[in-house]
């Protein structure tokens, strides 16, 4: 029996045959496509890597709190720290899992950025080579040699992608599962509507398949996979914890915004990507006037994007749903409600 399922059952007087059909009738494949480090999570979902405001910290509460939590390789700086990130998440998991053998942790994940300038990707995939990192999550660009280098240690690779042509190519290379990124996703973020984007790689695919874009309800976690996806990728709602690297005034403004003050632009890095609108007005720029971006222009070298990212605050458009800034194992705590209880709308 699932981890979650049990933690749904709290509450709520069904028997487990009634479950397993009910989520049979609204999920269909019942995730059998994930491996089997996912297999065991207390809510099907995952906390996505956000750049700069993730960290060991909050990865490693999420975790602890049953989904896979995660953070981009890059937040490590200098890169020395990466080292002592992977031993501290590492440690950090089996001192939990030794104290809580009922409630083990979900494994971590940790984000890899694909793109030419990154100039630290041979160093950051060596050391997650080095500590077995569970998942690695790939982006701007799929690689044989990574994909490789990871199934070396028996680690597992999810792809992001925001058309159906990544898709393919992903699979082609190597990778183990795709991370769809719908229109409304944070920081960079597909056009598509995830309902299109999944029915085009659901009519080819059927391995591990996440799905990413304003996902901030348990009732969107739910509805995720009645589209056919295994896991809900969740990003903008971690902006507002207690253990986000993020500034008081970045967190509260997810708490105060809503849908419409999302801006899409490709000014700040060349890719089309969703912003906070006070940050763009703060920073001296009109966000109903911005000038397109300039692709050939992305960086992810040594010394990285890092203000434009601080300055300017990416977020995705689900945030309507976050009210408070509180601690990431309440946020989890949240979504499983909310989850059992579109289920029981749904029953």
């Amino acid at each position: 029996m699932r981890g979650w399922r049990r933690w749904l059952m709290r509450g709520w007087k069904a028997d487990w045959l009634s479950i397993d059909l009910l989520e049979e009738f609204v999920c269909g494949h019942l995730g059998m496509s994930l491996p089997t480090q996912l297999a065991q999570l207390r809510l099907p979902a995952m906390a996505a890597p956000l750049f700069i405001i993730s960290n060991p910290a909050l990865a490693l509460a999420v975790c602890q709190a049953g989904i896979v939590g995660s953070f981009p390789s890059l937040n490590a700086r200098p890169l020395p720290a990466l080292d002592a990130w992977l031993g501290q998440m590492t440690e950090g998991r089996a001192a939990w899992d030794a104290a809580n053998p009922a409630r083990v942790s979900a494994p971590f994940a940790v984000n890899l950025i694909v793109h030419r300038s990154n100039d630290r990707l041979e160093q950051d995939l060596a050391l997650c080579v080095k500590w077995k990192v569970p998942v690695i999550i790939t982006s701007l660009g799929a690689r044989a040699d990574v994909n490789e280098a990871i199934h070396g240690y028996g680690g597992i690779v999810f792809h992001d992608v925001i058309n159906d042509q990544f898709a393919r190519k992903a699979i082609e290379k190597g990778a183990d599962g795709l991370i769809a990124v719908a229109a409304g996703a944070g920081g960079h973020a597909g056009r598509l509507s995830p309902f299109a984007l999944v029915q085009e790689i659901r009519a080819w695919f059927d391995g591990p398949l996440a799905l990413s874009g304003a996902i901030a309800t348990g009732g969107a976690v739910l509805a995720a996979r009645a589209m056919g996806a295994d896991l809900a990728y969740i990003g903008s709602p971690f902006i507002a914890t207690h253990e986000a690297n993020a500034s008081e005034a970045y967190k509260h403004a997810v708490v105060d915004c809503s849908a419409e003050d999302i801006v899409t632009s490709s000014l700040f890095t060349g890719v089309h990507g969703n912003y906070l609108r006070p940050s763009i007005v703060a920073a001296g720029l009109d966000p109903d006037h911005l000038p397109e971006g300039d692709v050939k222009a992305m960086d992810f070298g040594s010394a990285g994007p890092v203000k434009a990212w601080r300055d300017i605050w990416g977020c995705g458009q689900g945030i309507g749903a976050v009210q408070q800034v509180v601690g990431a194992a309440s946020l989890v705590d949240r979504l499983a409600r909310e989850y059992a209880a579109a289920l029981r709308r749904v029953a």
